[in-house]
């Protein structure tokens, strides 16, 4: 019983460390953003949309941000969700092995979000994203205003929701986003979707 029960015990401890500790990263990121920027709390809010409160609390780690809120704080920022996860992330390189490449969970979907990409002086970002059956992501137009991106379907279908545009998109389809608008990424079917995200910043 004992040998059973405990390495269960330990590995959802070091599960939950693990997102504890990428949690903090990602707070201590976006609080050194804005401080770097000279703005208080109430005008970050403002920038965002985000409440005071949240921003608060996920600056201290006490709560894990969702990917809507992060794609909304990160357009407050001027940078493009994968720079503000990168710069909380990784260290400079130009090699990056599978398992050290960051992932980060969306505590209210299940989106899965893996950085592929090393972090270099490359004006590009790699992204894997894994959407669970019936999950729906918003994000709004300033996460996009500020880079080009390539949605490329590699398992499973993704309805993707540009504007007032919508795409019906399966495994090999590539998309490439427009003017900036506000999206919804959406896996309408019973089985896992995964796409790739290819970032292009702005020089």
């Amino acid at each position: 019983m004992v040998s059973i029960v405990i390495p269960v015990i330990v590995h959802y401890s070091l599960h939950m460390s693990q997102h504890d500790d990428i949690d903090r990263r990602i707070g201590a990121r976006i609080r050194l953003e804005r401080e770097s920027r000279g703005w208080s709390l109430t005008e970050l809010a403002e920038r965002s949309a985000v409440s005071r409160a949240m921003i608060h609390k996920i600056e201290r780690g006490e709560s894990s941000p969702t990917a809507t809120l992060l794609g909304k704080l990160s357009g407050a920022f001027s940078l493009s969700m994968s720079t503000l996860m990168a710069r909380a992330e990784m260290q400079q390189g130009r090699f990056l092995r599978r398992e050290e490449q960051p992932v980060w969970v969306d505590p209210q979907t299940g989106y899965e979000r893996r950085h592929v990409s090393p972090k270099s002086d490359l004006p590009l970002d790699l992204v894997r994203i894994e959407l669970p059956a019936g999950a729906e992501v918003p994000m709004p137009a300033s996460a996009y205003a500020f880079m080009r991106q390539l949605i490329w379907v590699l398992q499973g279908r993704l309805t993707f929701l540009e504007g007032d545009a919508k795409h019906l998109m399966a495994a090999g389809d590539c998309l490439e986003l427009g003017p900036p608008t506000d999206c919804v990424f959406r896996n309408e079917s019973e089985d896992l979707c995964i796409y790739a995200v290819l970032v292009l910043r702005n020089a």
